[in-house]
């Protein structure tokens, strides 16, 4: 869109959206010559610019599409615009000054370089600028393009028109995360990311920058440190690549189950891709945040399980409790046995006073009573200054492998 000027001036501008082509595959329509239309499909063909010679039925090769219009703006990408000026009559010009602008929603961001610098213009010449800007912003963007000057042959009055141009700046990926809290306090995350550009994308770069409460490794390479999906990660439109990390922890959340819990903040993804013919983008999602885990009162964790475990012989472990309530607790341990499980040891032991954010490891042993996935059941906490029960029946999975 652009509007007309009231008057002739004797400058003209023209803005040019710099953009590489794209490519096409000719489309074949054919039939044979016994057919209705007889060789029409196919004489039209052999004269289509598109086809190659001699293989017109082939659909062999692609050609470049030059833009016709500024077209789509991914966000991420670099926006380039070439500008010129052009002096059209037969007297001289003073003081051209190009102007151009970016308007979003939000905020307008200047774009010539020039825009201060005031230049003579002979007749037939041209004065002519490139702008580069990263969009960032999402929606409809207005390119405002202005040309100030001074005719010689008037009395020295400024002369000026404006043109408008319309840009809209659409998602170009689609990135979604799940994450999961382990009971080992790792945090895993995964990130789903679609295509939704118009044509394949090479993704050059996927990352996770997480905050400081967190380290972070990637689950997205093999024993050789190689991507899984090999060196040129090309995805076409509408597809989607899922990546997967692992965030652990620092001592210091550890250490307080308070601060653990507040640790909301992950990261963000810093996605870098690559068009078909190498224009480059980048995305960067925002603080992603999770759901932080509800524990009540006290949490239960079993630790240093055995990696094997046989029927029918004591298994023996730590039970590490936590008191993530803000009161101290008088705390009775009781066990109950169960058919697939055989609970070692004294029940109903007084286990002491535990205070807010201490945690403390009690060690058990059980006999399994069966082969196969087995549920650890069956303890139960009492706090005896509220008479209250806690009761935790599905504490960790184990593997009981036979007897050999």
């Amino acid at each position: 869109m652009e509007t007309k000027p009231k008057s002739e001036h004797l400058l003209a501008l023209k803005v040019m959206r710099l953009t590489r082509p794209t490519l096409a595959s000719p489309v074949v329509v054919t039939c044979d010559s016994m057919d209705l239309p007889g060789n029409t499909l196919n004489n039209e063909l052999k004269n289509d610019c598109t086809a190659l010679q001699g293989m017109e039925t082939l659909a062999v090769g692609q050609f470049m599409v030059l833009p016709q219009s500024f077209g789509n703006i991914y966000l991420g990408e670099i926006f380039s615009s070439y500008l010129c000026v052009h002096n059209g009559s037969n007297q001289l010009v003073k003081n051209v000054i190009v102007k151009a602008d970016l308007r979003t929603s939000t905020q307008i961001i200047p774009l010539s370089g020039s825009s201060r610098e005031m230049k003579d213009l002979p007749p037939d010449s041209t004065v002519d600028e490139v702008i580069h800007h990263e969009v960032k912003e999402m929606g409809t963007h207005l390119l405002v393009c202005e040309v100030i000057y001074t005719p010689t042959n008037s009395s020295g009055t400024p002369q000026s028109f404006t043109k408008y141009y319309k840009l809209q700046v659409v998602k170009p990926l689609d990135v979604k995360t799940k994450f999961y809290n382990a009971e080992s306090d790792e945090v895993y995350l995964e990130a789903q990311i679609q295509n939704l550009t118009a044509g394949p994308i090479c993704l050059e770069k996927v990352s996770l920058e997480s905050s400081n409460l967190f380290s972070v490794s990637t689950l997205n390479t093999n024993e050789k440190g190689e991507s899984i999906y090999g060196l040129v990660n090309v995805l076409d439109t509408d597809c989607s690549r899922q990546y997967l990390y692992c965030l652990k922890p620092q001592l210091t959340l550890l250490k307080d189950p308070k601060m653990m819990h507040n640790a909301t903040n992950i990261g963000k993804l810093d996605i870098i891709w690559r068009s078909n013919l190498g224009e480059r983008g980048r995305l960067q999602t925002s603080q992603l945040q999770r759901m932080a885990p509800e524990y009540g009162d006290l949490r239960v964790t079993m630790k240093d399980i055995p990696l094997k475990v046989y029927l029918e012989q004591s298994v023996k472990f730590n039970c590490r409790i936590i008191n993530t309530s803000e009161r101290s607790m008088d705390l009775m341990l009781s066990l109950e046995s169960s058919s697939s499980i055989a609970w070692c040891g004294i029940s109903n032991t007084k286990i002491g006073t535990l205070k807010p954010g201490v945690s403390i490891d009690i060690p058990l042993c059980l006999i399994a009573l069966h082969s196969g996935i087995i549920t650890i059941s069956g303890l139960k906490l009492v706090d005896t200054f509220l008479k209250r029960t806690y009761d935790y029946d599905d504490l960790a999975q184990i593997f009981v492998n036979q007897i050999d």
